[in-house]
């Protein structure tokens, strides 16, 4: 039998074959370039433990046929500009992986370049300046150091999640986007790579918006490394080489991400389980900030925001540092109206924003959940309110009307405080855990 150092010996001898061998690469694939950090980067950056990978995926057309866009459904003009970005930290000792999605619209301060310092939505420091200001940018931001970097456009995408043998997602209600073409019906699916893009670019599904697509791209990557680790791809030397040679033809890298690092990276994330893996977006204070020749941004909360790059920095868990001790609702209480035939939880509901007035009391308090009524197509709206109404059952009656009704249970008379705030709603921190599929 042979010793536990003779089969590691066997295994980096294996590694190191496959990883000599000539490896595909496609033919307009575009140049490595050398990570280069700025003055911006501070010295607690430059040594902060971890690993941080950026990594992006563009909105590029440049030689696709007719056909492939057709087939990928990503008809229209490329914006040559990261329509994806997530900052991924591997932890010192390796035993959890952080993913911080940057959302595309986000309204920040460019790093300098060959133009007047200016501010701009970050999906377009790639289209100023190529990768170098897309880096330099993100590390201008969030204080932190980018070691990594990968990216991906669209034909690529899907190839890499075909060679990768597809992507798990899963979903509690149908989804229809016809503009990125995703039809899926609930239930949990394994994704080729012309569907994940699909999924992953979808913007007109619930949640709606970047925040709601940020999440579907983070159980996109959930469910593309639960697949190979439950392959084993990670803990077998000999498949997760095969792995960072399937997928390095379909990346541009900085020049320090080749073939032996993605090797190398792979491995340090063998024993990571999704429970050890979170995954958050950067907390924002204002979702339609007009800006002059940007249109409509997106506005950090600066704070929260601040905490949670710190966390990264120090190599710490995020989740503590942005969750809210309030029930976030995705909707202003004060956009909520609602009958209510307790007079007490109405007052409650009052203090916290919004629209109530008394119903009738009945003769004798039902036994059981509160109930809410409402339209379907307010749904929104009724969620928000039974945000603070702990327990509450929701029931749907179309044709119902704008305003809720809430009956009021006999254990139902609780009432919890909320606040306004999207980014918990849509992209608060979960783990790995919470967000598989099961």
């Amino acid at each position: 039998m042979l010793s536990s150092r003779r089969r590691l010996a066997l295994a980096a001898l294996l590694v190191a074959s496959l990883a000599a061998g000539p490896f595909p690469a496609t033919a307009d694939a575009p140049a490595s370039y050398t990570l280069a950090h700025d003055s911006t980067l501070s010295p607690q950056a430059r040594t902060a433990p971890g690993t941080n990978l950026l990594i992006v995926g563009i909105d590029r057309r440049r030689g696709m046929t007719r056909e492939r866009i057709q087939q990928l459904h990503v008809g229209g003009e490329g914006c040559d500009c990261t329509d994806v970005m997530m900052l991924v930290h591997l932890t010192e000792d390796r035993k959890r992986m952080s993913v911080v999605s940057i959302p595309r619209d986000s309204y920040v301060q460019f790093a300098p370049h060959d133009h007047p310092l200016h501010a701009g939505k970050i999906n377009s420091a790639f289209k100023h300046g190529g990768p170098d200001l897309a880096v330099r940018t993100v590390e201008q931001v969030t204080g932190l150091r980018v070691d990594h970097y990968l990216e991906t456009d669209f034909s690529s995408f899907a190839e890499a999640v075909d060679g990768l043998g597809g992507a798990q997602v899963c979903t509690d209600r149908p989804l229809q986007d016809p503009k990125s073409g995703l039809r899926l019906e609930a239930g949990t699916h394994v994704l080729d790579g012309r569907h994940a893009l699909r999924y992953a670019r979808a913007r007109k599904v619930t949640p709606p918006g970047d925040l709601g697509r940020v999440r579907r791209q983070q159980r996109l990557l959930l469910g593309m490394l639960t697949r190979l680790s439950d392959a084993g791809a990670f803990r077998d030397p000999v498949a997760l080489a095969r792995t960072a040679r399937t997928l390095l033809p379909h990346l541009r890298t900085d020049t320090g991400t080749g073939l032996a690092a993605l090797i190398s990276l792979g491995w340090s994330m063998r024993e990571l389980r999704p429970a050890q893996m979170e995954f958050a977006t950067v907390p924002m204070s204002e979702f339609d900030h007009r800006v002059p020749d940007w249109g409509s941004t997106l506005i950090w909360d600066k704070a929260r925001a601040d905490r949670l790059f710190t966390a990264v920095r120090e190599d710490r868990s995020v989740a503590a540092e942005i969750t809210l001790q309030a029930v976030p609702v995705a909707m202003a209480p004060s956009s909520v109206s609602a009958r209510v035939d307790d007079p007490d939880v109405a007052e409650a509901l009052r203090r916290s924003g919004f629209v109530v007035t008394n119903d009738q009391q009945p003769a004798g308090r039902p036994h059981g959940p509160t109930v809410i009524t409402y339209d379907p197509h307010w749904e929104r709206s009724a969620s928000t309110l039974a945000a603070a109404l702990p327990g509450a059952k929701l029931r749907p009656v179309a044709g119902h009307g704008r305003v809720i009704r809430v009956a009021v249970g006999s254990g139902g008379r609780a009432v919890a405080q909320v606040t306004y705030d999207r980014s918990m709603v849509e992209g608060a921190p979960m783990t790995g855990e919470q967000l598989r599929c099961r």
